[in-house]
């Protein structure tokens, strides 16, 4: 029996960027590695927090870089946070949408009434990004959030990269709303469990694994969705800072490439406090982690994590600890 990664999941659930693609470019042998997913008969979608492009559009630019992707793949903050809201207000409720046309679209297929202000007294209002949204967007959604409309955000991400750097993201803006009203709102995109699920459910997937690149989103989010997780070292996040993740952040599985999705994962065994891993092993010793195993092998730091995780079970927040390398004395 095969004892590869993928074999056991009917499905896999990606992030994008820094993990499929990094700027411009694909991550190399990413769409290889998806491209396989299909001849295999395995589920593929794509979850990303962006709700001002359609599904369609997203899908094009993976198949611009030779990524497989259909637009039904594509699923988007915005179809997560349309169908979340429909489930907190009645069928024909009005809306207020503080964002794209793709995300008013989103709100209108789940039957609902996109209104332009807050002065129609809207059911609900749900908040996704857009460049073009401003002081006036923002105040409108204000007023209609303090008269006790239901609030949806599509996603709560502070940034986002953009050619020129680091700019504001949606987390800003919905920040500002909050700020005046004093309310929170639902939140529907990563690192909440809806879009995962929503993703799961449309693409019929039973065993998903979440592959994503940072703990915060990808990781959290796949857990908190009840899902197996793997982060994949070509992104944001590396070895060490999932050894110091928080527990809800700590993902299934640690892989170097989407590659590894068909490479045998190697199981911890524990004996008298040593965690193992293919060749490499590692204990907690008077709060350092000690790893027999080199720095530059990945089942080195899967044991390191292993032992750290079992030592330190309940942690709230990241916490970094000591590693050294050698023979465990």
């Amino acid at each position: 029996m095969s004892d590869r990664l993928i074999d056991g999941f009917d499905g896999v659930l990606s992030d994008l960027d820094g993990v499929v693609y990094a700027g411009p470019d694909a991550v190399p042998g990413a769409t290889e590695a998806l491209t396989r997913l299909g001849e295999e008969g395995k589920s593929l979608a794509y979850v990303t927090n962006n709700a001002s492009r359609s599904s369609g559009q997203v899908a094009a630019h993976l198949r611009d870089i030779g990524a497989p992707a259909r637009a039904e793949q594509v699923f988007g903050s915005a179809l997560a946070g349309a169908e979340l809201l429909a489930e907190q207000v009645v069928a024909g409720a009005t809306v207020l949408v503080t964002g794209s046309e793709t995300l008013a679209d989103a709100v209108r297929d789940q039957g609902l009434r996109v209104v332009a202000s807050a002065e129609e007294k809207p059911d609900a209002v749900i908040q996704g990004f857009s460049p073009m949204l401003g002081w006036r967007d923002l105040a409108e959604a204000a007023y209609a959030v303090a008269a006790g409309a239901v609030w949806v955000a599509t996603n709560t991400d502070m940034s986002i990269p953009q050619e020129r750097g680091i700019a504001p993201g949606n987390g800003t803006l919905v920040a500002a709303v909050s700020a005046a009203t004093g309310r929170s709102p639902l939140v529907a995109g990563k690192p909440e469990a809806a879009l995962f699920r929503t993703a799961a459910h449309h693409s019929g997937v039973a065993r998903a694994l979440v592959i994503g690149d940072r703990l915060d989103t990808d990781i959290l989010g796949g857990n908190r969705a009840g899902m197996a997780t793997a982060l994949v070292l070509t992104g944001v996040d590396t070895v060490r800072t999932a050894l110091a993740a928080a527990t809800d952040q700590r993902p299934t599985y640690l892989i170097a490439s989407l590659a590894a999705l068909y490479e045998a994962y190697p199981a911890i065994t524990i004996e008298d406090g040593l965690h193992s891993c293919g060749g490499a092993s590692a204990r907690v010793m008077e709060g350092t982690v000690r790893v027999d195993g080199r720095e530059d092998d990945l089942d080195a730091w899967r044991a390191a994590c292993a032992a750290w995780w079992a030592a330190h079970p309940d942690e709230d927040t990241a916490h970094t600890p000591e590693v050294e390398f050698g023979t465990i004395r």
